[in-house]
């Protein structure tokens, strides 16, 4: 991704956000990617210059906490609502009114919220692992009592490991063992380390480590680090705290009600090997909150789907984008 196409934009908030731009071809729309954690803007580098290669127009930011975007370490900077209106800001410095959003994992929360508070702003989305996900008032300690009795086993465990104090420099001083878990050539490894409470912690204090997937190549993930260990783990792990710490909940009541269901066009894809992301209930739930057109398809893919399989996944959004 060409560092010239990168721009920089303060938001009504006053945080400064580092976003990927590419003007559009023969009146072709915008569309809007979302990565995750822990991840930056880079994540979208094999869909960014096939998309640009078929005209469409491009903005792709590092988001809150990550990357070139300013790093507040305040769990209330990271509010949903106000993260929303951050991506409105950008799309208004870049005069684009209306955008396709293509999202993965916290970059799907990021664009949920972005159509419950702004949905004019978009005409459709594509979800990429995490689906549509709808507004909920249950704190994380009931979610994750909830799941765990839905599923008959522990699900979000991790979540609370990505909330502790101190979990960031744990994180830092360990990166080889966390590299070796959040990108395993194992999947299964997830199902035994990170739903369960205490897992990631345990893996991580015993400096476990394992090989590299092979969708990932060492010169890749040497950078990824680079760009994760300069940006620090403080920042995007607030993407947790504010979870966990009740301020996600308490912000998702004030979603319009209209605006719950999700009426726009909807691609999701969804990975059958991520053991935190299952196919099957987040399937269900597309099915149950998306009122409008659906394309819904699975891939033999971990949780990292959009580098696994980005060829077979672009030509597939490519064909819905098509369609619309």
């Amino acid at each position: 991704m060409d560092q010239a196409s990168y721009k920089d934009l303060t938001t009504s908030r006053g945080v400064q956000y580092h976003y990927y731009t590419s003007a559009p071809r023969d009146s072709k729309p915008t569309l809007l990617l979302l990565h995750g954690f822990p991840s930056t803007s880079w994540d979208w580098r094999h869909q960014v210059p096939f998309f640009k290669s078929h005209g469409y127009g491009l903005i792709v930011p590092d988001l809150l906490g990550y990357g070139g975007t300013d790093k507040p370490t305040e769990p209330e900077m990271y509010k949903l609502s106000a993260i929303a209106k951050d991506i409105v800001d950008i799309l208004d410095a870049e005069k684009v009114q209306t955008v396709i959003s293509i999202s993965h994992d916290w970059g799907s929360m990021a664009a949920s919220r972005l159509y419950n508070f702004y949905p004019d702003r978009l005409t459709a989305m594509a979800f990429f692992a995490v689906p549509y996900a709808p507004p909920n008032s249950m704190t994380a300690l009931e979610r994750n009592a909830h799941f765990s009795k839905l599923i008959g086993f522990e699900r979000f465990g991790y979540w609370f490991f990505m909330a502790e104090e101190g979990s960031d420099k744990l994180i830092e001083n360990n990166w080889e063992s966390f590299r070796s878990l959040y990108y395993p050539d194992d999947p299964t490894l997830w199902r035994t380390y990170l739903n369960p409470s205490g897992g990631v912690k345990s893996w991580l204090l015993a400096d476990k480590k394992g090989p590299l997937p092979p969708y990932i190549t060492e010169s890749e993930m040497n950078h990824h680090r680079d760009l994760m260990l300069k940006c620090g783990f403080a920042g995007p792990l607030c993407w947790y705290r504010v979870l966990v710490e009740g301020i996600t909940p308490e912000n998702d009541k004030t979603v319009p009600a209209e605006n719950v269901k999700l009426k726009h066009p909807v691609f999701f894809g969804a990975p059958t090997k991520d053991f935190i992301c299952l196919a099957a209930p987040s399937i269900a739930g597309v099915e149950a909150m998306c009122t409008g057109t659906k394309v819904i398809k699975e891939y033999d893919a971990d949780h990292w789907l959009i580098f696994s399989h980005a060829q077979v996944l672009n030509e597939d959004l490519l064909d819905w984008l098509k369609s619309l």
